[in-house]
């Protein structure tokens, strides 16, 4: 008999599956953001609070969800009630997010991109007056541009009680971001995110401003934070997005 030498083989398998919305591979469960938390949950329905989600399918992030509002599932990505967070922030501030978010914060550009990237976003903005009364606005689709777009605002399809002061009165569509050192606005009186202290999607300038310095009552001030032609001050803001249903 010949000597016969053993014969080895090297063989590779590929496998192409879709994984099911909010896992990963390991099996390891995530939500990429409050929206699914609530769909795997319900019992997470009415109970507002901080959660973790992961934007980008990889890295954990803290944030604030309203569980209550027309059904729940909103991500908040800004948050104000008592002035405690300063929001005269520069670029990378609000670039990478800041604040707490069990008390008042801005989430981060990038995050917001990540979230709004590829998907139909509805964002709702809840603000109660000095007076007591709440209003909203809430546009049905809403997106943020990457870094290297300058954050570029999508937005379209206005409804509420509180009046259309990012499309109708002063039109924010395609503006992109500005903080007070990167003037990014379209206005030729010059640059609106430092005479205003604050980042913002621009024209010339704005009828909006959430960021702005807290209001220690109703001033009807564009010194501080405000919605409105007549620079009403708000007490408090809630800026959220979620899917639209």
């Amino acid at each position: 008999m010949p000597n016969l030498k053993p014969l080895y083989l090297h063989v590779d398998i590929t496998s192409n599956f879709k994984l099911p919305a909010g896992v990963i591979l390991g099996n390891v469960k995530t939500r990429r953001d409050c929206e699914e938390i609530l769909q795997q949950n319900p019992s997470t329905r009415r109970k507002d609070g901080v959660y973790t989600i992961y934007p980008d399918r990889r890295r954990a992030t803290r944030v604030y969800c309203d569980m209550t509002t027309d059904g729940g599932g909103w991500t908040v990505i800004q948050r104000r009630f008592d002035g405690q967070t300063d929001f005269r922030k520069k670029w990378n501030d609000y670039k990478k997010g800041f604040g707490d978010v069990s008390k008042e914060y801005w989430l981060g550009n990038d995050l917001i991109h990540a979230l709004t990237s590829g998907r139909n976003q509805v964002l709702r903005i809840n603000m109660k007056k000095f007076s007591g009364s709440m209003v909203y606005a809430q546009y049905s689709r809403f997106s943020v541009a990457r870094e290297s777009n300058k954050y570029r605002l999508t937005i379209s399809g206005y409804k509420g009680n509180a009046g259309d002061m990012l499309i109708r009165n002063h039109n924010l569509n395609g503006m992109y971001f500005s903080t007070m050192d990167r003037d990014n606005d379209a206005s030729s009186r010059g640059h609106c995110a430092d005479s205003i202290s604050g980042g913002w999607w621009y024209k010339d300038c704005t009828y909006a401003f959430l960021n702005r310095i807290y209001p220690p009552s109703d001033k009807k001030s564009s010194g501080f934070l405000f919605w409105g032609r007549n620079f009403e001050n708000m007490k408090t803001t809630k800026m959220m997005i979620r899917s639209k249903n």
